[in-house]
Order: structure tokens, then C-alpha cells, then sequence
């Protein structure tokens, strides 16, 4: 799957969940519950490249801004929710963190402190859930997922996440993500 028919699928589920009111995860599992098994595979593989991609200190600390503070898991349900608002909020963050100080949710949190906007856990399971829902059996997906991509190929070296830097460190915060630091950091902090 190129990464074009990737942000087709999240756009398709995207519209389905707008129009039918359903979350959009679960709009995600129906597309790709239609998908053959190896393109459900195709698109777990895309999703972890372009969630890994967002791995980095600085895309972190806009995470920790809008929550509250941000853990390792929280992290990857982050990374999870900007990839459900789609591929042009996608880029626009991976290009700049400090763009999502744009975002309509990003703005209407910003008065309810340690909201978790953003945050869409289950984003993360969707292919998964096709799979259990195509099959039966929880597990399939697992099972399926160790014959599509061998041990060597699953196991990556860490990634550079950029320049490490203090997230309760407010000047840093604010010279580092201008925009979102004005949202979130109360003055005098």
C-alpha cells in the first residue's frame, strides 16, 4: 500500500464518521474490515511508519502542553490522533508542532486544562480490529502481523528524536512552541 491509498483510507473514514456519526475509529475498522487481510497488513505497516515518524522531543512537548503532561503511552495516543485529523494536519505538524496551536480542538482545550484533545487510543488497534472483526479471533492480527513482516525488520533502531529539551522549562516551551505555549502556559509559570 503506497502512501497515498493510506491517507485515502483515514480521509474515507473521516467522511464516513462525519456523515454517519460514528467515531472515527470505528468508521476506520468498517473500511478496512472490506479490505483483503494482506492490505489490512499494508496499512498497519504505513500507520506505524508515519506514527514513528512523529516520534520526537518536540512533536512530545506540544503533546505535553495539550495534555497536561504527556507519558510514554499517552504519546503514542497522540501521535495516533494526529493522524486521524489527516494527512494536512499530519504534515503540517510534522513540518511544524507549533501549527497545531491552530487546530479548532487544540483551541477549544486550551480553556479545559489537562484535556486530552488529540489524544484517540484506539486509532492504534484499528487494524487490529478489522482483523478480530474478519476472523473471530483476537489474536489474528498478531498472528498474521509476525508472518507479514519478519523479527529483524519489526525490531528498528531507536529513531533520532531531535534535541532533547525540558518541557517544564516554561521559556524553553515558549521559544520552542510560541504559539501553543501561549495557550497552554498560564503567565508567570
Amino acid at each position: 500500500m503506497n502512501i497515498d491509498r493510506f491517507w485515502s483510507i483515514i480521509e474515507s473514514a473521516r467522511s464516513s464518521a462525519a456523515v454517519s456519526g460514528v467515531r472515527f475509529d470505528e468508521a476506520l475498522v468498517d473500511l478496512l474490515t472490506e479490505c483483503p487481510p494482506k492490505e489490512i497488513l499494508e496499512y498497519a505497516e504505513r500507520f506505524d511508519e508515519v506514527h514513528d515518524a512523529l516520534y520526537r522531543w518536540d512533536v512530545w512537548a506540544a503533546a505535553y502542553l495539550i495534555g497536561g503532561g504527556c507519558s510514554d503511552d499517552s504519546f503514542m495516543d497522540f501521535r495516533a490522533g494526529v493522524i486521524a485529523l489527516g494527512r494536512d494536519w499530519y504534515e503540517r505538524l510534522a513540518l511544524d508542532p507549533d501549527s497545531l496551536a491552530g487546530h479548532p480542538a487544540v483551541i477549544e482545550a486550551a480553556g479545559a486544562r489537562g484535556d486530552e484533545a488529540l489524544f484517540y487510543e484506539d486509532v492504534n488497534y484499528a487494524a487490529s480490529g478489522a482483523f478480530a472483526r474478519l476472523t473471530g479471533d483476537p489474536d489474528s492480527f498478531y498472528e498474521a502481523w509476525a508472518g507479514y513482516r519478519p523479527t529483524d525488520e519489526q525490531d528498528s533502531d531507536a529513531a533520532d528524536m531531535g534535541e532533547d529539551f525540558d518541557f517544564d522549562d516554561a521559556d524553553e516551551m515558549h521559544r520552542r512552541l510560541p504559539r501553543l505555549a501561549r495557550l497552554y502556559i498560564e503567565a508567570g509559570d
